[in-house]
């Protein structure tokens, strides 16, 4: 895998962009000035980061991996030590599938009902492979969400979600926690 220099990612015009970051330079990243991104970040082949008018903001030690997509109008944040794996979609904006309205966007939007809504991945968040994302959905610090799920509402924390629509089958141990710390303590020493 190859990842964009220094200067290719200057040039790029991101909003910021951390230290010892890793972006692919197979993933496409559109209209970057609205993407911020951490430190000790990769980004894998293949993703697609669109930003709409909200953004996305990415913290530090995240792993996007291989084919993910994050795409959407409003706010899509990814927090530290989270990781995506690969073919996660999240979106910021859905269309409505019901029939009452016309889809996709190239259709003007007074024929269409999109829902726009922010959503927010957690510290230590990992989302299986596969799984979707919608919008107005928070995923709170420490949630595990199993591969091939459908999120369509809020995870609370430390909680394990698997399922079309995910639902919590058991508590996620907090010792990753204290990992964190000897992180921390060993960056700063």
């Amino acid at each position: 895998m190859a990842f964009l220099s220094k200067e290719q990612i200057e040039s790029m015009g991101f909003n910021s962009v951390g230290e010892n970051t890793l972006l692919s330079d197979k993933a496409s990243y559109y209209n970057c000035k609205n993407i911020d991104i951490g430190n000790n970040t990769r980004i894998d082949d293949f993703c697609v980061l669109s930003a709409g008018e909200g953004g996305i903001k990415i913290g530090s030690y995240v792993h996007i991996a291989i084919g993910v997509s994050l795409i959407g109008n409003e706010i899509i944040t990814v927090k530290d030590f989270a990781g995506l794996s690969s073919r996660v979609s999240i979106y910021s904006s859905n269309d409505d599938y019901s029939g009452e309205y016309m889809t996709n966007p190239m259709i003007p939007s007074e024929f269409t009902n999109v829902t726009h809504g922010a959503v927010s991945i957690g510290k230590h968040v990992i989302v299986g492979s596969g799984s979707v994302i919608l919008p107005n959905v928070i995923l709170e610090d420490g949630v595990a969400v199993g591969a091939l799920s459908l999120v369509t509402k809020d995870c609370g924390a430390f909680g394990v979600y698997i399922g079309t629509p995910a639902e919590k089958i058991k508590e996620r141990s907090k010792s990753l926690l204290n990992l964190e710390r000897l992180l921390n303590k060993s960056l700063n020493e």
